[in-house]
């Protein structure tokens, strides 16, 4: 654990050991979320021998599994050996806001571990030690195992909860009359986007089985009659004709090349003064610490996508005509890229 403020900085070699030893703490927390003990701890305290015929578990094992997780603010002793949940295990409950259980399940199941132990092939490589392990691409392995799909889904839907709304917010769409979510799942971002600014009239476009599960969200966010919606393969074409254009958490997950393929795309596509929204963590640059730095080795490993700094945004979108405008913060970890069409490379093109 990192020290407090108040409290002198380790060495440099207990901070390097620290780091190193890190999966450590995470294999506990992934037991812990196995075993289901935040749900099993829900109705109030109980001891690892009341709870080990439930779980299935050695009861003085489990007992020392539970003693650390108290140790980790996870749990609370509050007597005779009897554990209760903090507001911290709360949040493991399988219903819990954010769906943390969901992404931790995901983080410590057998083939994304099994990716990361092969991280030193994708930085050696530059191919996804994911395809290595399993071989597949992510996305394809994904759509053969469902239960680690659902993890997956659920984990995206929680990580990224709070962020529709402070998209809708941050951004003026009162200007434009279409706005195109290309790769728009079942239809979150739109939504909130739609149900903020009256004006604007939705297309949500993704892959059929995926906008087949979109009419109960758009329905239950009243805008379902103001937004249309579309299936097919962002790869070869997006709907044509809107003046706004978004592609949230979709660049990320692909390389330049494929990128460029779906910025083509909606360049053809849209009106002559429309503008490309990308919503994405957006990399600072030098050694500012922030957290798609470390998710940008996920992408590596996984999915071969790259999180990126605004000059490799701004140089991406110059090799499809587009040409960055701003980059606008949110309320939330996610900037929202704005770019629109290059006048002098659309006269030579």
């Amino acid at each position: 654990m990192a020290p407090s403020p108040s409290s002198p900085a380790l060495p440099p070699h207990i901070q390097l050991v620290q780091m190193g030893s890190a999966y450590w703490v995470s294999r506990v927390v992934f037991v812990a979320a196995k075993l289901g003990l935040a749900d099993q701890l829900s109705d109030g305290p109980k001891s690892a021998i009341e709870l080990a015929p439930i779980t299935r578990t050695h009861a003085p094992s489990l007992h020392r599994l539970m003693r650390t997780l108290a140790s980790l603010g996870i749990l609370t002793e509050v007597d005779s050996q009897r554990f209760a949940l903090t507001s911290l295990g709360d949040a493991l409950k399988a219903d819990a806001p954010g769906s943390a259980q969901a992404a931790i399940l995901l983080h410590g199941s057998e083939w994304h571990c099994a990716a990361f132990q092969q991280m030193m092939y994708s930085v050696e490589t530059g191919e996804t030690a994911m395809q290595k392990v399993s071989g597949l691409p992510l996305f394809d392995y994904l759509s053969k195992n469902p239960s680690d799909a659902s993890l997956f889904n659920r984990m995206i839907t929680g990580l990224h909860a709070g962020e529709p709304a402070a998209v809708a917010a941050a951004y003026d769409f009162s200007a434009c009359k279409t706005i195109v979510d290309v790769g728009g799942g079942t239809g979150s971002v739109l939504a909130a986007i739609v149900a903020h600014h009256t004006g604007p009239r939705g297309v949500l476009f993704d892959s059929p089985h995926v906008v087949a599960e979109a009419p109960p969200l758009l329905k239950a966010k009243a805008v379902l009659d103001r937004v249309a919606i579309e299936s097919g393969d962002f790869f070869n074409t997006v709907p044509a004709g809107g003046d706004c254009y978004v592609l949230s958490h979709i660049l990320h997950d692909w390389n330049d090349e494929q990128c460029v393929k779906i910025l083509g795309n909606c360049r053809k596509a849209m009106t002559p003064n429309g503008r490309l929204l990308i919503v994405e963590l957006v990399l600072p640059p030098g050694d500012t610490p922030h957290p798609g730095k470390v998710l940008d080795m996920v992408m590596l490993v996984l999915v071969g996508g790259v999180e990126r700094t605004e000059a490799e945004y701004a140089a991406l979108l110059s090799k499809v005509g587009f040409r960055l405008r701003s980059i606008v913060p949110t309320n939330s970890a996610v900037s929202i890229v704005e770019a629109v069409l290059s006048q002098n490379w659309a006269t030579s093109a």
